[in-house]
């Protein structure tokens, strides 16, 4: 067997197709792994772009509480004025009835 490769007459088709083997395989694995990175690259800017919009989704629903609270304050005012209105009628109208009760008993 050294002696084949000592001269050079030894078989040189196995070895070729072994290293083509090898180089397909590699070629193989090699774009695996671009499509890999690449499925990769494309999860991340999804989930980035989640993160954005979770994001703004939070901003959102804080202004939309200050909004709220701010609604409640008001209403709770008009309801208080509404109380304060209605207590000044009544007493309004009591006042009128008591001058008209007044005036029909001469």
């Amino acid at each position: 067997m050294s002696d084949r490769l000592a001269n050079g007459s030894g078989n040189t088709e196995a070895p070729l197709a072994d290293i083509d083997a090898a180089t397909k395989r590699l070629m193989a694995a090699l774009d695996a792994l671009e499509s890999s990175v690449e499925r990769r690259r494309e999860a991340d800017r999804d989930e980035n772009e989640l993160a954005s919009r979770i994001q703004a989704l939070g901003a959102d629903r804080s202004r939309l509480a200050d909004e709220l609270d701010g609604s409640l304050v008001k209403t709770r005012k008009l309801e208080r004025a509404n109380r304060e209105i209605a207590e000044k009628l009544d007493a309004a109208i009591g006042s009128i009835r008591a001058v008209l009760d007044g005036g029909d008993s001469r």
